[in-house]
């Protein structure tokens, strides 16, 4: 029988945060607890590459405050795992990259401010691909992370690490960065809850790119109440940053996706019904099994129009709808290597110097020109207004995150979907890319297991600035379509 530790560690994060503000539970408490699943799991899976060693001590102060009385804020003793993207002063951030391995930061990235401001323990740094290029996450640096649901397979990427670390109980929460599903992906794949923002809802500071809406700053969690949590602790405008999304707000309730039975949480409802949670609106809403018009793998959309089906039961009103966006692909390849040039334009002149995945995106973005820049701006324009449109008569779209299942730890990317060869290496990611164009709030959250027992990830894409409804209808669908912990860490839930 699992210990109490082990079950702690694997409590939702906004559970983690209620009991240690009651005193129930204290943030060195936690803290042991999620370094004994580290120190159980993480040399299989590789999922945390750097640990904190100051961790624990900020671990006793957030104790003392609470004992003396005072507020160390809404996060208070959450312990989080940092993208080894995002700078963290005096700890280790290699970027994955090689000619970073040994790279301290002075400062902290301003997502790490906030996280420690609100109170949060800050244990280490995740895996990602080199300066976060690809749907699995290795790199030269620290090698593969693996799934923890089937170690032979990948966690995805590029916040695979924080994904599998989440999943695995190492951490409260996961922070991360999505361009073309980089939240999203891993959360599908590891089977947890993901939410990629509006951009500059939590801004990406420091950026070499200043005005970069395509890549965005974002969470995961164990639960869509634990991603809402940290959206009210991280979000706000920065005046360094020109790129802004209007201030974080739950709704017309306190607690989006969780928390409230009545809202839906994962840790109240039912999988078998119910009624549809409060605060959802009285409208239809959309299910697409296909947007990206290239075939998905039979069982992926299986589980997900069971968990669809699950929610019809509970009441919701669903309908079928065609929406090939495929033809949009072009756009995000492109606006993705403009993103790579001038992200990374200070290296340009040591090109061969970078990983496979970095190099070739960088070579691919110098090949664009201004007329494929112009048209690909145009096409963004043209699925926003494709989505403002379809939110006149439906309240969200639902579909597959995934074209296909977790694959082969070691493959750098599958060589078909459903059977079908892929015109391009990145074809597999479309149905995420292709959602990253209109800049919407789109979360993925688990709808049920195949039938070798992985993950699958359901995106739920909401309304311009509509967050609260991405993670209350995630929390909807996460009530009805429990998947419990990965088997292999032999820890029932609380």
């Amino acid at each position: 029988m699992p210990g109490s530790a082990e079950r702690v560690a694997l409590l939702p994060a906004h559970e983690q945060a209620r009991r240690i503000r009651r005193g129930e539970l204290s943030a060195a408490g936690l803290l042991e607890a999620c370094m004994g699943q580290l120190e159980r799991h993480n040399g299989t899976l590789n999922a945390v590459v750097t640990v904190d060693p100051r961790a624990p001590e900020a671990a006793r102060s957030i104790d003392r405050r609470l004992a003396a009385g005072q507020d160390p804020g809404p996060l208070a003793g959450l312990v989080v795992g940092i993208k080894d993207v995002t700078e963290t002063a005096g700890l280790r951030t290699t970027y994955g990259s090689a000619l970073f391995a040994d790279h301290v930061p002075e400062e902290d990235a301003l997502v790490v401010r906030r996280f420690r401001a609100a109170g949060a323990v800050i244990l280490g740094k995740t895996n990602t691909p080199e300066f976060a290029a690809g749907g699995t996450t290795w790199n030269d640096v620290f090698g593969i992370t693996r799934n923890p649901w089937d170690p032979t397979r990948t966690a995805g990427g590029s916040t695979g690490g924080g994904a599998a670390a989440l999943a695995a109980g190492m951490i409260s929460l996961a922070q991360g960065t999505d361009l073309g599903g980089s939240l999203r992906i891993p959360a599908s794949f590891c089977g947890v809850v993901g939410l990629r923002p509006t951009a500059g809802l939590i801004p990406t500071l420091p950026s070499p790119y200043l005005w970069d809406d395509l890549q965005v700053t974002g969470t995961m969690g164990r639960a869509a109440a634990d991603v809402a949590l940290s959206l009210r602790a991280l979000s706000g405008p920065a005046a360094e940053s020109p790129i802004a999304a209007p201030p974080w707000s739950p709704g017309a309730r306190e607690d989006p996706g969780g928390g409230d039975p009545a809202d839906g949480a994962p840790d109240g409802g039912s999988a078998d019904g119910g009624d549809i949670p409060a605060g959802l609106p009285d409208r239809p809403f959309a299910y697409c099994p296909d947007v990206a018009g290239f075939g998905i793998d039979p069982e992926v959309e299986a589980v997900c129009r069971a968990a669809i089906d699950r929610l019809r039961s509970a009441g919701a009103e669903v309908r079928e709808i065609a929406l090939d966006l495929g033809w949009a692909r072009d756009a995000f390849r492109a606006l993705r290597g403009h993103w790579f040039v001038a992200q990374l334009y200070d290296g340009l002149d040591r090109i061969d110097r970078y990983g496979v995945n970095v190099a070739a995106n960088l070579r691919a973005g110098l090949e664009v020109s201004a007329r494929e820049l112009g048209a690909a701006e145009n096409a963004r324009r043209r699925v926003r207004e494709r989505f403002v449109k379809l939110f006149e008569t439906f309240a969200a779209l639902l579909t597959p995150c995934m074209a296909v299942p977790p694959f082969a730890a070691e493959e750098n990317y599958p060589r078909q979907i459903a059977g079908r060869p892929m015109r391009t290496y990145i074809d597999w990611v479309a149905p995420t890319f292709l959602l990253s164009l209109p800049g919407l709030p789109v979360a993925s959250v688990p709808a049920g297991l195949d039938s070798t027992g992985l993950p699958v990830g359901l995106q739920v894409v909401a309304p311009p600035f509509d967050e609260a409804l991405a993670l209350r209808l995630a929390g909807a669908v996460q009530a009805r379509c429990p998947l419990g912990p990965p088997p292999c860490l032999e820890a029932a839930g609380p």
